[in-house]
């Protein structure tokens, strides 16, 4: 057995991995459940192999999110690691709720042969968008193949047959996924009674025959062929035609709801399994990164700049901080994951850049060259919008500019890309409203002008920082150095116009770094402290301030951290805005939801916005600590103090449904308050949310293939006033694409429409494409939108995993290992029709590894290795371009050395160690 599997083996024996609550709670397993489980033991894996790698020491944790976070030196990303976790089990259980009469998506009615196809082009675009850093796209389309993948162990007779390793050519396209029963066939004998436990037909069994059960829900049109096995439960209507009953394990009371707990674990071992094939053709560090981990901060910094002439000290100063940020935090745990950077002038923006190397992001910074901008305005807006779609959720984004937008049409689809990714943008307008000087032209930057920028800062719960060119750099360093990926919102506030209005926020103890954000001209407050001690705007040290900057409309204040009850005085009869925020471990992660009416028990995370003035549900997940609960949810008016309070039921593991009898008609921000061990604490939404009249779907579920017209349905349905509906459609990637302009509703209805999308044959393999549909109601005073995310997969041929071939093997060990070597060669290959070797990686070994192309055939690679006698074995990992993943094995222990497949001894030997914990699981459920 090699190293890695041999842990992995001993991780599953330590933790009981594939016991959960089943065997203690009595609860059915939950794909949620499967797939964070699985997902929780990869990333393990990766965080090991990673400290072998540098040489560290690696302590295997419990398999939680915040354990998992700090054992792989990633403390600061548990929040985005939830998330990631989130999102992919947000996919996984949506396809029980939007496709639920789709054999194909559940290995139903015999669809094995689509099922697989699913999964494996599934895999590919995974794999694809993991090679081009598009993690985004990754996730949301793993979660979608995890679910058809597990669904075969429940549906399917894959148990019944005794099988106790998972079936792994289901993520194959190459192979054989078994002996399908012909339609013909029969496959089930009626259940006796209420016992189903010996229904599937015993030839079925014997001769390993593949079969899984038929499903519908329409009475009198739900059918199946003659002599067949029904999916059962009371909704399936094939269920009451003979054989009568059903084959399905998805819960302990299902038709074979005896065998479940072995359905369970092997669909936990499947997904561990096709985990590890992403793991191996995206590397260590990129997997992790597709969950949300990455060493130092999650965060990203993000960089949209106006590259006009007249920008060009706005540009240098952004060089010098952003040099000055990069160097203090490179190394630290606050070392940003991901760098973007958008230019922009007119009429171009773009190309956007995104490194994980501060270097190249440096250097980027550094290549910008001011230039042009001959009229007022600039594509501003734009650039914002494709830096909203390429950054990660929760990201947070700074704008540079001192030009009005001339692309002030896209401002509703930036504030619809702001509520879906709950991203934070600070724009910096130099050159400010009130001087309105330009050295090379001159522009001026209109009251209407400086409030679309506010207004997008205000929609986000970002900065709208107005300055003169001199005070840009101290703006820059204070806003930048303050953003942390453990930054949580304590209260968040805006009034336009002023008015005097009193704001609380509560300080726990869990805060620390406690900062407050003033935007606005001629601002007074006063600020009270838990124990009544208060602090004025005009003075400037005290004992609750510790330290204050004020420049251009921006002032910020240091507080002294004292735990319990504040309360901000504000005077102003300007517009102004006011943020409270932290760092703390603790937070809260949200989704509008729809409850599911069907078949089904879930929640369906709304794409677009809530419905206006009827009620509605959110999902609230708490993150930084296992004993904190929800008591309290509340939709708080954004510009008011009205509040629309939720009702709270607990859903396990840290989840909360929240009902609220009425949507708000007005901008609002979502409060959590909860306790800790005893002690309350409250937070709040950075962004602000709008609700609609207006209902719009489509769905993302598919992959877009170059130079194929790919269409895009969608409905919409007004439940206001009926009319011309004017219809937006933009993307990411500015493809070409065809939709209507409008669509005419009638109250209460809906109407149809298409977007068809047309990427270009060069498009490369791995480019994600955000689509934003946008409906907007006559008079323009309601809209609403739905985005999605689609993967770009070029055709693949290539299913053949690279293969090695031992050219010699030597070694001259004595009995004092330390004293002698070893040392081999071998040549790898992806075969005359692959597309080629892409990476040749050591997954196991302390030796020397060298590599280099055999000349005059670029498709095979020399592979050197030397080893000390006391690190006998070692491993070749070899990923093709596509991403097929081959590893090979040697040793110089006995027996002779030999090279083997992943599929062959690393895998028996993978699932042998599973297969003795699902025994030991089956004799405990026994007792």
């Amino acid at each position: 057995m090699s190293g890695g599997l041999a842990v992995l083996c001993l991780l599953l024996l330590q933790t009981g991995a594939f016991g959960f609550q089943i065997i203690f709670g009595g609860g059915s397993l939950k794909h949620q459940d499967i797939t964070e489980r699985a997902i929780l033991n990869a990333t393990v894996q990766a965080c090991r192999a990673l400290a072998l790698a540098e040489g560290t020491d690696f302590t295997f944790p419990p398999l939680n999110v915040e354990s998992v976070a700090v054992a792989c030196e990633a403390s600061k990303s548990f929040k985005s690691f939830q998330k990631a976790i989130k999102v992919i089990q947000k996919k996984n259980w949506r396809v029980d709720i939007r496709f639920l009469l789709s054999s194909r998506r559940h290995f139903d009615d015999e669809d094995f042969i689509e099922g697989r196809k699913i999964i494996t082009e599934g895999l590919s675009a995974v794999k694809a968008s993991n090679k081009r850093e598009n993690f985004e796209a990754a996730r949301e389309k793993l979660g979608e193949i995890l679910h058809t993948l597990q669904d075969f162990y429940s549906h399917s007779n894959w148990v019944e047959m005794e099988n106790i390793f998972p079936n792994s050519n289901l993520i194959r396209s190459d192979t054989s996924i078994g002996n399908i029963a012909d339609e013909s066939r029969a496959t089930c004998r009626n259940c006796d009674g209420d016992n189903c436990t010996n229904n599937i037909l015993e030839d079925i069994i014997e001769q390993k025959i593949l079969t899984s059960g038929y499903f519908g829900v329409v009475p009198f049109f739900s059918t199946k062929p003659k002599g067949k096995c029904s999916h059962g439960g009371v909704f399936d209507q094939t269920s009451t035609i003979e054989p009568k009953g059903g084959i399905n394990k998805d819960t302990f009371e299902s038709s074979h709801g005896h065998l479940h707990v072995k359905a369970a674990n092997l669909a936990i071992a499947a997904t561990s399994e096709l985990l590890e094939d992403i793991r191996g053709a995206a590397g260590d560090r990129p997997f992790l990164q597709m969950l949300g981990i990455s060493k130092g901060s999650s965060k990203a910094l993000c960089f949209v700049i106006d590259t006009t002439k007249s920008m060009s000290d706005d540009i240098e100063v952004v060089k010098t901080v952003t040099s000055s940020i990069i160097n203090s935090e490179v190394g630290t745990e606050d070392e940003p994951s991901l760098y973007i950077l958008v230019p922009f002038d007119d009429p171009n923006f773009g190309p956007l850049i995104r490194t994980t190397d501060p270097n190249v992001f440096k250097n980027a910074i550094n290549a910008l060259s001011p230039s042009g901008g001959g009229d007022d305005a600039e594509l501003s807006l734009s650039g914002l919008q494709l830096a909203l779609t390429s950054a990660p959720s929760n990201s947070e984004i700074f704008l540079f500019t001192d030009a009005p937008a001339k692309d002030k049409h896209l401002k509703s689809t930036v504030i619809a890309l702001i509520e879906r990714t709950q991203s934070v943008v600070n724009v910096m307008i130099s050159g400010s409203t009130v001087e309105n000087r330009r050295r090379r032209r001159e522009v001026r930057i209109t009251a209407s002008d400086a409030q679309l920028y506010r207004d997008l800062a205000q929609a986000s719960g970002g900065q709208a920082i107005e300055v003169t060119k001199n005070e840009l750099p101290v703006a820059i360093s204070i806003v930048t150095e303050s953003s942390s990926s453990s930054l949580v919102t304590l209260l968040q506030a805006a009034r336009s116009p002023g008015k005097a209005d009193n704001f609380k926020f509560f300080v726990d103890q869990t805060v620390t770094n406690l900062r407050v954000y003033i935007t606005g001209r001629s601002v007074s407050f006063t600020l009270i402290s838990p124990t009544g001690e208060s602090q004025q705007s005009t003075i400037t040290s005290g004992s609750l301030i510790t330290a204050s900057q004020s420049v251009g409309n921006f002032i910020t204040l240091q507080i002294k951290t004292q735990h319990g009850l504040w309360e901000m005085k504000m005077e102003s009869t300007n517009p102004y805005t006011l943020k409270v925020i932290g760092q703390s471990p603790i937070d809260f992660l949200f989704d509008f939801v729809e409850v599911s009416q069907g078949l089904f028990n879930g929640f369906d995370a709304l794409d677009s916005r809530p419905r206006a003035g009827v009620n509605g549900s959110l999902l609230v997940s708490l993150t930084g600590s296992d004993s904190a609960t929800v008591t309290e949810v509340a939709l708080v008016e954004s510009s008011g103090s009205a509040e629309i309070k939720g009702v709270v039921e607990a859903q396990g593991s840290r989840n909360f449904l929240v009902h609220i009898d009425r949507i708000p008609s007005v901008e609002f921000v979502v409060r959590v308050k909860g306790q800790n061990g005893g002690v309350f604490f409250q937070r709040q939404s950075c962004t602000n949310f709008r609700s609609s009249n207006l209902t719009i779907t489509a769905d993302s579920n598919g992959i877009l293939v170059p130079g194929t017209p790919f269409p895009v349905p969608f409905s919409v349905m007004t439940n206001g006033i009926g009319g011309n509906f004017t219809i937006r459609a933009t993307n990411s990637q500015r493809f070409d694409s065809t939709s209507p302009t409008s669509l005419f509703l009638e109250a209460g209805n809906s109407t149809n429409g298409t977007v068809t999308l047309s990427a270009p044959l060069n498009t490369r393999s791995g480019t994600d494409v955000t689509l934003t549909i946008e409906a907007e109601a006559p008079g323009g005073k309601d809209t609403n939108y739905v985005v999605l995310r689609f993967s770009i997969v070029n055709t693949v041929t290539d299913f053949t995993n690279p293969a090695c071939q031992l050219l010699s093997l030597q070694s001259n060990c004595s009995e004092n290992c330390s004293l002698s070597t070893w040392e081999l060669s071998a040549l790898v290959t992806d075969g005359a029709e692959g597309t080629g070797v892409a990476r040749v990686s050591l997954k196991q070994g302390n030796g020397t590894m060298n590599t280099s192309l055999v000349t005059g055939n670029e498709n095979i690679t020399l592979v050197s290795y030397s080893a000390s006698c006391c690190s006998p074995d070692m491993e070749l990992l070899v990923v093709d371009q596509v991403g097929n993943v081959g590893t090979c094995f040697y040793t110089i222990r006995e027996p002779p050395p030999s090279a083997l497949s992943v599929s062959t001894k690393a895998t028996q030997s993978f699932f042998l160690c599973i297969s003795i914990v699902m025994l030991g699981l089956h004799v405990l459920t026994k007792q």
